[in-house]
């Protein structure tokens, strides 16, 4: 089957640190742009980074640029989502998804062009 699996969510304190983890299964990252897109209980999904299928070029969004940072390991064909200097409002199911459309780190994120979207990891952030 050919999906992402995310892991690395939890509970963690304001100002915190996480680690997201995106393990493709089926297929290889090397042919596509990846993108990390969050949900907040009561509001829409939304893109907040992409990286290129070479793993050159990145895009944050406006809320999470300069404390989150998109990478990927090609040899563990797993991209993740480092985030730090965590806020409240950054609570939401983060998932990750496949742009089957593009290579490059394209923004807007434009939902109906990615594929493959995993199961989704909590991340809660509470004192």
């Amino acid at each position: 089957q050919v999906k992402f699996v995310e892991s690395g969510g939890g509970l963690v304190q304001p100002g915190g640190s996480l680690r997201l983890s995106c393990a493709a299964a089926g297929f290889n990252l090397d042919y596509y742009a990846i993108g990390w897109f969050r949900q907040a209980p009561g509001k829409e999904r939304e893109g907040i980074s992409c990286i290129s299928a070479n793993g050159r070029d990145t895009w944050y969004s406006e809320p999470v640029k300069g404390r989150f940072v998109i990478s990927t390991d090609k040899a563990k064909n797993t991209v993740y989502l480092e985030m730090s200097s965590l806020k409240l409002e950054d609570t939401a199911v983060y998932y990750c998804a496949a742009n089957l459309m593009r290579v490059g780190a394209h923004a807007p994120m434009i939902e109906h062009e990615y594929s493959y979207w995993g199961q989704g990891t909590q991340v809660t952030v509470s004192s």
